[in-house]
């Protein structure tokens, strides 16, 4: 029997493993090694959404952030929204990630978490969280592309990734990659791993909850707005 969407999306997240090469200073954190909560809440979720062959279009965000996704196991999801719109609680942790407060609200503009994921999957290039030092010591939320040497580092990765996710089931004609940074590195693997027909853009959730918020409405619009193209 053919493994649906859900049981595809968990079977990567099960095997989910980074061995490469990091620079000094950086460290890669799985989630789903770290707190076993995680790994039944991520099950959860998939199940409840993503139980069915429906093809999806893809949204691509950086790499989860240490809030979110590096300890829900879900995109853009932290324990509040997790609970709060999904109905799924986490006892282990309490979270609230800015980026997450701005798509859920673009969710909920989109007709609701069902109907949302039901047409739309959102993950990552790098599909774990990435954390750097700083000269205090102190660890703090990194995209993989901050540093030259850790972009080479996990480039091949996150192609073999991409691939990965391409195969869970998802149109690949046309892509919506979240911040305008991040585009300029998935069009670099795009050319040179042929992945996606056409590239959309849309600024970043986190930029828009902390910078923007109060044209929160204008950018959501725009979303719904790609989304319907």
């Amino acid at each position: 029997m053919t493994a649906n969407f859900a049981e595809k999306v968990i079977n990567f997240n099960r095997r989910l493993h980074y061995s490469g090469k990091l620079p000094e200073g950086f460290q890669v954190l799985n989630p789903y090694m770290d707190n076993p909560e995680t790994m039944e809440a991520m099950q959860q979720f998939y199940y409840k959404y993503y139980n069915d062959a429906v093809q999806r279009r893809f949204i691509i965000g950086i790499n989860p952030g240490r809030h979110g996704a590096g300890v829900t196991g879900i995109p853009f999801t932290d324990t509040k929204r997790l609970q709060g719109v999904c109905g799924i609680e986490m006892k282990s942790a309490y979270t609230h990630e800015v980026s997450s407060v701005f798509v859920y609200d673009m969710i909920e503009a989109c007709g609701g978490a069902t109907d949302f994921y039901r047409r739309f999957y959102i993950n990552s290039p790098f599909p774990l969280a990435i954390i750097r030092r700083t000269t205090t010591g102190k660890w703090l939320n990194a995209n993989y592309y901050d540093d030259p040497a850790l972009f080479n580092d996990v480039k091949g990765f996150m192609i073999e990734s991409l691939k990965e996710h391409i195969g869970i089931g998802l149109d690949t004609s046309g892509v919506f990659v979240l911040g305008k940074k991040n585009a300029g590195f998935i069009h670099k693997l795009n050319q040179e791993a042929k992945l996606f027909g056409r590239l959309m853009v849309l600024e970043h959730p986190r930029y828009i909850q902390q910078y923007k918020s109060k044209e929160k409405q204008r950018y959501i619009d725009k979303y719904i707005q790609a989304f319907n193209q």
